[in-house]
């Protein structure tokens, strides 16, 4: 049986924590094939984001065309965007795949708080949520984005994810253009090391969507493997370190 072909939009992370590391490490674990397509470089740790450098908009869609024309796609995610240019070309190669599921995690700023988007790339998300079956904003994303009804305004679904929220509960929140579907309450793992929570459990998402499950599903399943991987961070680095690696969640899942 063929795995899930996942395609990855997104920058790398030198830190290794989050980022195209994160996501392929992720889709991996989950049986799925990760492909990739680098929209920037970025230097960083776990202490945060050193330098930036965006790799140009057609050799974005270079390494697209590359992978759709050949290996094929069977659910795409969108993480760390580059540029307004590079989200409007994106939008637009995307918008030609048929019936393919896309996650959109709208990355704005890193866990260590480095702004990783400018005002003109978050303008730019609009077409980009347009084409998505999921959105994966954090709090701060979602209020820049302009609130729940962003699923009723762009016809799509919306994860709204708790963990920027105070006490020692969170809670993530499934909503549709007709309302809440599903909410999950779990209590906070106490941990510093949470780099690469959103690159992950949209990575996780995706690969769910394009193995056939029904958003739900995808959604529970992401959630689990990201408590699972929190909970074996190894304690690397200074700041924000990155999560473990739950081997064998796939096998068991």
């Amino acid at each position: 049986m063929k795995p899930a072909r996942i395609l990855i939009i997104a920058g790398s992370d030198s830190g290794g924590g989050a980022g195209i590391q994160a996501d392929i490490k992720t889709v991996t674990m989950l049986g799925g094939h990760a492909m990739t397509a680098i929209t920037a470089i970025t230097a960083q740790n776990t202490l945060g984001v050193q330098a930036v450098h965006p790799v140009p908009t057609e050799m974005v869609l270079a390494q697209i065309d590359s992978v759709v024309s050949d290996i094929g796609v069977d659910a795409v995610k969108i993480g760390m965007i580059g540029s307004a240019a590079t989200a409007a070309a994106v939008a637009e190669r995307l918008a030609m795949l048929e019936g393919v599921p896309i996650v959109f995690d709208p990355v704005m700023v890193s866990t260590s708080g480095s702004a990783l988007a400018d005002e003109g790339t978050i303008a730019a998300f609009e077409r980009l949520m347009a084409l998505a079956t999921l959105v994966t904003p954090n709090i701060p994303e979602l209020e820049a984005l302009g609130g729940e009804e962003i699923a009723i305004r762009f016809a799509t679904h919306v994860l709204a994810k708790g963990g920027h929220g105070a006490g020692p509960m969170l809670t993530d929140r499934l909503i549709g253009p007709r309302g809440v579907m599903k909410a999950w309450s779990n209590a906070r793992i106490d941990t510093p090391h949470t780099h690469g929570t959103g690159c992950t459990l949209a990575s996780a998402i995706a690969a769910g969507l394009g193995q056939g499950m029904d958003l739900v599903g995808a959604v529970e399943r992401g959630r689990k493997y990201v408590r699972e991987a929190l909970s074996l961070a190894p304690g690397l680095g200074q700041g924000h370190g990155p999560m473990g690696v739950p081997l064998g969640f796939y096998e068991h899942a």
